[in-house]
């Protein structure tokens, strides 16, 4: 089997609280499409892209039928991507309270790290 190129990790219950609520079709759409993120070091920006005017802010791409989702997420160390939040999509752009919670989430997850140490 192939070696992760990075690996996806959870921080807090952000993720699983959007995943639990998808149904089973829509969370294999997710897993598949976290997978093809954490093994091939040249992602299709269909799947996943950097949040242009974010601090760092990632999105992992997913479409199923007409139904579009984003899940958040960033790095830590260049390999480690931390999944955040997730939310379906319905308009064009991705809507800005969705960027500044991602964006809060991340700047909590450092902040908590460096207590840490």
């Amino acid at each position: 089997m192939e070696e992760k190129v990075r690996h996806a990790k959870l921080y807090k219950n952000y993720f699983m609280d959007f995943y639990q609520k998808l149904d089973k079709k829509t969370r294999a759409k997710v897993d598949w499409t976290i997978k093809l993120v954490e093994y091939h070091e040249m992602v299709p920006t269909e799947y996943f892209q950097r949040i242009a005017n974010s601090d760092g802010i990632w999105e992992i791409r997913i479409k199923l039928g007409s139904n579009i989702y984003r899940v958040f997420c960033f790095f830590d160390e260049d390999q480690l991507i931390v999944l955040e939040n997730g939310f379906q999509k319905k308009t064009q752009k991705t809507p800005k309270n969705e960027i500044k919670k991602a964006e809060r989430i991340k700047k909590e997850y450092f902040n908590e790290k460096e207590s840490k140490h």
